[in-house]
């Protein structure tokens, strides 16, 4: 079997090179991917106003519940592959290929069915107003009707940056992103599809990355490439995808849990005005976040396959540089946003008072963003290197054992206020939490690394 080179650099290159190479790719698609969404919310806001906006809020439970399906698969899928090929396991990297696109089949296809049956019913569950209703209906309907499409962009891209190929997930992203664009301008003021518009130009952009990504798995040029024989379930590959992509799950869908939370307290406390302020805050401080994960699906194969070969020094060399790019790249973002706030709500509406809620709101979430970076990072390492319960602990921790309980508590006592600053202070005790944890592991790969030398 013919194999592929370019993985094998990620035991033996500078780590800061390395990092470079797999993150730069992987940060711009990021940062490209938050930014049409940003457009989105700016085409939506200017083209029909304050309702469609927060019937948009409204819809991000179900958007990152998807989200959390897309990353059981693909975020489990590619760390495995990573460390199949750190260890040298080729046939089994056709095989999580292969179980990749049946899984994302059916699970895309349930999660779809189930959705559309009852999606009025969860909307208004979600904090849906009758003025916003109708607006999250519209675009629902399309995302989940095309909803197989996305779980299959993410989980192929997912395996490109694994093996070794981060530009052309890039690329992948990057053509989805452009004709996103173009299609949003076409379909909602030339057309005047009004929300949907938004939703097909995101399905549609995406069927035509996916389409790309296929004809590179299809071909045999290409170390790991689609084979008949490997499309059948395997029980242990997909035990394997399960248990390490459940931690990237169950923080998606805590944060599902954690928007409908917030979204039916501003509601009851702001009313949509509040909704469609934290829609805004969501998109704008999100751009950071992305770049942060972006920087983590660099360090992601990198210490992954070192793990898997035993190079614990060079594991530990790039989780510290990857923790110190990302607290810088949160702080330089706080900085930023505390000091714009109104100039930056003011791309996404003309609303004077939803401009004025919004840059409230968003500098109580500013609090301690800086400290976001430092937990990301542990959760998606932790992913990494194949320790799954200490990620799902990580993942967990900020939403149901902080978040949740500060949100049925404060909000009754303090408002719309009482929403905004529980997410500070959930983010301070997560960071503790983290501090713990990582150096408990970092106590114990030293141990290894004296092992090995003596």
């Amino acid at each position: 079997m013919k194999k592929n080179i370019t993985y094998l650099t990620l035991g033996t290159a500078n780590i800061g090179k390395l990092l470079v190479q797999c993150a730069l790719p992987a940060i711009v698609a990021m940062l490209a991917t938050s930014l049409y969404n940003v457009t989105d919310s700016i085409f939506i806001g200017h083209s029909i106003g304050v309702s469609a906006l927060s019937g948009l809020s409204i819809t991000f439970p179900i958007m990152n519940l998807g989200v959390a399906f897309g990353q059981l698969i693909g975020v489990g899928a590619g760390t495995i592959l990573s460390i199949k090929l750190g260890q040298k396991d080729y046939e089994a990297t056709n095989y999580i290929l292969g179980n990749v696109i049946v899984l994302n089949t059916i699970i895309g296809i349930l999660f779809s069915a189930v959705l559309l049956i009852f999606l009025d019913p969860i909307l208004l569950f979600f904090g849906a107003s009758q003025q916003t209703l109708p607006h999250a209906h519209d675009f629902m309907v399309i995302i989940l009707m095309g909803n197989v499409i996305t779980h299959m962009y993410m989980g192929l891209n997912s395996l490109l940056r694994s093996q070794g190929h981060p530009k052309k997930a890039m690329i992948a992203t990057f053509t989805s992103i452009l004709i996103n664009l173009a299609l949003n301008h076409l379909f909602i003021f030339k057309f005047g599809w009004s929300i949907r518009g938004s939703a097909f130009a995101t399905v549609i952009s995406q069927a035509l990355a996916l389409a790309w990504q296929i004809k590179i798995f299809s071909s045999k040029a290409n170390f790991i490439h689609f084979q008949k024989k490997f499309f059948v379930l395997n029980k242990n590959i997909v035990k394997e995808i399960f248990s390490i992509g459940l931690s990237p799950f169950l923080l998606n869908a805590a944060t599902c849990i954690i928007i409908i939370l917030i979204n039916k307290n501003l509601s009851i406390y702001g009313g949509d005005t509040a909704v469609g302020a934290y829609g805004i805050v969501n998109r704008v401080l999100f751009i950071f976040v992305m770049i942060v994960l972006g920087l983590t699906q660099g360090m992601q194969p990198i210490s992954g396959y070192n793990y898997g070969a035993g190079l614990y020094k060079r594991v530990n060399e790039v989780l510290k540089k990857t923790i110190f790019i990302a607290v810088s790249t949160m702080t330089l973002g706080s900085l930023i946003v505390e000091i714009f706030p109104h100039a930056i709500v003011s791309l996404f509406t003309t609303d004077e008072e939803l401009i004025r809620v919004t840059a409230i709101g968003m500098r109580y979430v500013l609090m301690t963003y800086c400290l976001i970076g430092y937990q990301t990072v542990s959760i998606v390492f932790f992913q990494s290197i194949g320790k799954a319960n200490l990620s799902i602990i990580l993942s967990v921790t900020r939403q149901f054992i902080f978040l949740i309980p500060l949100l049925l508590i404060l909000p009754k006592y303090f408002g719309v206020t009482g929403v905004w600053i529980t997410m500070p202070i959930s983010d301070l005790a997560a960071f503790i939490t983290t501090i713990i944890l990582m150096n408990c592991e970092h106590k114990r790969f030293k141990q290894k690394q004296n092992d090995i030398n003596t």
